[in-house]
């Protein structure tokens, strides 16, 4: 028993290495940051509009255009630490890290995988951290409109009991997006030494040939 624990830990343990190295082998690839900088910088700045319920929404609402943009563009600016409380800050830039990379390992993943590769797990896992996020970011205020009532009902102590479920959703939120990390970074890694050795195999292929013909 003791033996077959060690195994599935040694498993554990070189899958997650391939993992690491599947990130940091697609982080130098141009559509990696495709997927990477456009969902980090949306992603951050809903999570910041977001972590004060729905007021950012209905002050931009009552700005209108242009000066609503000034709402979202400040939203934007918290996304990197700047004007932001620095604990709350950290959060909302782990979550969108996470976000953004998980975008980015799909990205090359599918686009370096075998046609008829299933891709629907990850995806779906990526949408699902997604959601969960921006409940927990929501999640102590907006929850006047969403959780507040139901728990107030439930336990009598809505307010309260909100933020406690705003942070149990935020972690399940981060653990969700490290299994999926570790899952898109092996599979990230299997596609592009997949597609390395094709590339290099084509060369060989075609130094074979010129060789012949001269």
């Amino acid at each position: 028993m003791t033996s077959g624990v060690k195994r599935h830990f040694d498993e554990w343990w070189e899958h997650g290495k391939f993992s690491v190295r599947g990130i940091l082998l697609a982080t130098k690839e141009k559509h990696f940051w495709f997927g990477f900088v456009p969902t980090f910088c949306i992603f951050g700045t809903l999570l910041n509009l977001l972590s004060g319920g729905f007021a950012a929404f209905n002050l931009i609402s009552a700005m209108g255009f242009p000066d609503g943009l000034k709402v979202i563009w400040d939203a934007f600016l918290q996304t990197f630490g700047i004007n932001r409380n620095f604990i709350d800050w950290l959060g909302i830039f782990l979550l969108a890290l996470l976000q953004g990379f998980l975008i980015g390992l799909l990205v090359v993943t599918i686009k370096y995988s075998k046609k008829g590769t299933d891709n629907s797990a990850s995806v779906q896992n990526s949408g699902i951290v997604a959601i969960l996020a921006v409940l927990g970011s929501g999640c102590p205020t907006c929850g006047t409109a969403l959780l507040t009532p139901i728990l107030t009902t439930i336990f009598g102590s809505g307010v309260a009991l909100a933020g406690t479920v705003s942070s149990i959703i935020t972690w399940a939120a981060i653990l969700l997006a490290l299994f999926t990390l570790k899952k898109l970074g092996y599979n990230a890694y299997v596609a592009i030494i997949t597609k390395n050795l094709k590339k290099d195999r084509d060369i060989i292929e075609k130094r074979s040939l010129d060789e012949k013909r001269n």
